[in-house]
């Protein structure tokens, strides 16, 4: 008698329980599977949208390019597969190098000669400079210019396949070891190449072609150090009216950009920024050094332009060791047409065609006026709105 209590009583508080937990936690079990319920729905939908979004912006994208080609009638390059590029570089084994538009590989076409392959993720930027580069470089061909062989779209995939230059980019041999110094005879060769290969650019062609980017990275040098303007990611088609552009934001690298693209009160931007670009790159050539060094030995040489042109004002000679007579004529003809290049104004500054006539010419130039150091200094010293373009 005292078991059958004992069992009845176990078996109401047990049922009690159980009503207990159902009556206070039943609506909390009952929320928390709806929950995830909507997560194990929702969340194949989620991937499925951003999916769903990624591959139309890359429809976008490859519409984009699409349109482009085939507006172009007079393109030269060769469109290539995905695979035949990767046939080309070995399955990308041998990297050249990498920058902000995409890595560059090493690679080797069938008829035997060795190429260059950018290869670029196609973001909005990428597809930007892209078409700027089939659609300004695909169109040339000029001596001092890297050639562009072929291109490929497919997919998220798109590469450019570049000629291969040999001696890589100019800088190393101006920045680099000095083991790798040029003699000034062969600078000079190289300077006057690439002012021929920029007047080809803004005369050369139905419509100029303005580069915006002219620095020593982007000379590229064959085996026999003749060198081609290369990366033309920024470039732009320009009528030949010598009317202004509108830019929405400035172009170019930090230390060769001219005024213009800054002060709108200096003038408007067209072909004479390329030429400011160009005198910029002149100095560095001459000094082989950046034109800005903060730490150089001497307060008067941290800015290379200006204590050089007090160096030919006073009267001295340039002091560069190393040198004979013959090549500091040479140094010193390089610094005064750079001089030129980089006036403030850019009415002042010398057309490309009249560049290579300074360079190739015998007569003595004559001296410009003094740069000005700094972009305050020419706000302060002219009255110059500071507004800046970007």
């Amino acid at each position: 008698m005292v078991h059958i209590c004992i069992y009845v009583t176990n078996y109401i508080q047990t049922d009690c329980f159980f009503k207990f937990v159902a009556h206070y936690y039943y609506p909390f079990y009952y929320a928390v599977s709806i929950l995830v319920l909507k997560l194990l729905c929702g969340f194949p939908f989620l991937i499925g949208l951003v999916v769903y979004k990624w591959r139309r912006q890359h429809l976008s994208m490859d519409q984009t390019i699409e349109d482009f080609l085939q507006a172009q009638s007079n393109l030269t390059p060769i469109k290539y597969t995905y695979s035949e590029i990767k046939k080309m570089t070995s399955n990308f084994n041998q990297k050249l190098g990498e920058g902000g538009y995409g890595t560059v590989y090493k690679g080797k076409l069938q008829s035997d000669p060795y190429v260059a392959i950018k290869m670029l993720d196609q973001s909005v930027a990428n597809v930007e400079e892209f078409i700027s580069e089939v659609g300004t470089i695909g169109r040339i061909h000029h001596f001092n210019i890297v050639q562009l062989i072929g291109f490929c779209v497919e997919g998220s995939k798109c590469a450019l396949v570049y000629e291969y230059l040999a001696n890589g980019s100019l800088d190393k041999y101006l920045f680099g070891q000095r083991n790798l110094a040029l003699r000034y005879s062969k600078i000079f060769e190289i300077a006057l190449g690439v002012a021929r290969g920029i007047d080809y650019l803004h005369r050369g062609c139905d419509m100029q072609i303005l580069h915006f980017d002219i620095k020593p990275h982007n000379i590229l040098l064959d085996e026999k150090f003749n060198p081609k303007i290369s990366d033309f990611g920024l470039a732009q088609l320009y009528p030949t009216d010598n009317s202004f552009i509108s830019l929405k934001t400035a172009r170019g690298t930090m230390g060769y950009m001219a005024q213009e693209m800054f002060y709108k009160n200096i003038g408007g931007v067209l072909y004479k920024a390329d030429v400011y670009s160009f005198g910029m790159l002149l100095m560095e050539m001459a000094g082989r050094r950046k034109n800005m060094n903060p730490f150089a030995e001497e307060e008067s040489q941290i800015y290379f332009p200006l204590w050089v042109y007090n160096q030919i004002y006073a009267g001295s000679e340039i002091e560069i060791v190393n040198v004979n007579d013959e090549e500091r004529k040479i140094v010193k003809k390089i610094v005064i047409v750079a001089l030129w290049c980089i006036l403030m104004k850019p009415s002042d500054r010398p057309s490309m065609n009249k560049v290579v006539e300074m360079l190739e010419g015998d007569s003595e130039l004559q001296m410009p006026p003094k740069p000005f150091l700094a972009p305050r200094e020419i706000a302060e010293d002219h009255g110059i709105s500071e507004s800046p373009l970007v």
